[in-house]
């Protein structure tokens, strides 16, 4: 009896201390929202909420493509600076949005310079009107490419004409041969067009076309955007998809407006003929934007 109240009470210690290791590891889960992921090159990702960032960190410094929000840009900030005592270069944006620069007022007295393209400075600006306070706009602006270099990296910002906004860059740490393009891809999920900031549907899968000739087969992306969240970096081929995706819209949406439909029926519409990978919820989105351009003319 004795060996078998030992035997028993054995295996609810063993028991318990399993369960409160499952806890202890569910805390540190959950408490563990944000993800750094080393790349090439010392160069990485951080997600946590918002827009992909991209970092980049050597014996010169630390550069960051873009810069998410107040509450999480602290913690990539963090996390760098325990990695490296070097300051940080620069912070680049790939375009206004708030998911992608109202984090840049974390960077305030940290980084040394802030850049983005021309339009992405005079969108912010306009996107952000009496809360100057709560911002930390670029310093250094650029027309259609910019080129800085920090230690053993060269840095080029690439602008391939409107899509996204009229201000989105590609940015590519060229050595490590990793480039950001921003939200100029939304990997498998239904893209955020924005005719306010001077989106085109039209010319964004120019701009993807203009991509792919500039840049090679050994590229490795980053996408502003995912399905799913583990596919935030990927391949020529997922550039290809998404134009794909915006010449099948146009295509489509333009074909309903010659037919006579009205802008509620094609936002009926639940898929893109010729587009079968994407998912997720805002198609309506991108018809609403596309029939608005096209019937403009």
């Amino acid at each position: 009896m004795e060996r078998r109240h030992f035997l028993f009470s054995a295996g609810l210690s063993m028991a318990s201390i399993a369960v409160m290791r499952n806890q202890g590891l569910a805390a540190v889960l959950q408490d563990q929202k944000y993800k750094m992921k080393a790349l090439r090159n010392k160069v990485g990702i951080f997600t946590e909420q918002g827009g992909t960032i991209a970092y980049l960190v050597n014996k010169e410094g630390i550069v960051v493509v873009d810069a998410e929000f107040p509450t999480t840009a602290p913690h990539l900030i963090a996390e760098l600076q325990k990695q490296s005592d070097k300051p940080f270069q620069w912070l680049i944006n790939t375009h206004h949005h708030g998911d992608h620069t109202s984090g840049n007022i974390s960077f305030k007295g940290l980084v040394k310079n802030v850049a983005a393209h021309q339009n992405s400075l005079i969108n912010q600006k306009n996107a952000t009107a009496g809360k100057e306070d709560s911002q930390l706009y670029p310093d250094t602006t650029f027309a259609d490419t910019w080129k800085i270099k920090v230690g053993d990296e060269s840095i080029k910002a690439h602008y391939f004409g409107p899509g996204h906004t009229n201000g989105d860059a590609m940015i590519h740490f060229e050595n490590a041969n990793i480039v950001h393009t921003g939200d100029l891809v939304f990997n498998r999920r239904y893209p955020v067009v924005d005719p306010k900031a001077g989106a085109s549907v039209r010319h964004w899968a120019v701009a993807l076309e203009t991509a792919q000739k500039t840049f090679n087969k050994d590229t490795q992306f980053v996408f502003g955007h995912a399905f799913d969240p583990e596919k935030v970096t990927g391949t020529m081929d997922d550039l290809k998809a998404m134009q794909n995706y915006m010449e099948n819209l146009v295509t489509f949406v333009g074909s309903q407006i010659k037919a006579g439909k009205t802008r509620d029926e094609v936002l009926q519409a639940t898929a893109i003929p010729g587009v079968a990978d994407w998912q997720g919820q805002g198609i309506q989105r991108s018809l609403g934007a596309a029939f608005d351009e096209l019937s403009a003319g």
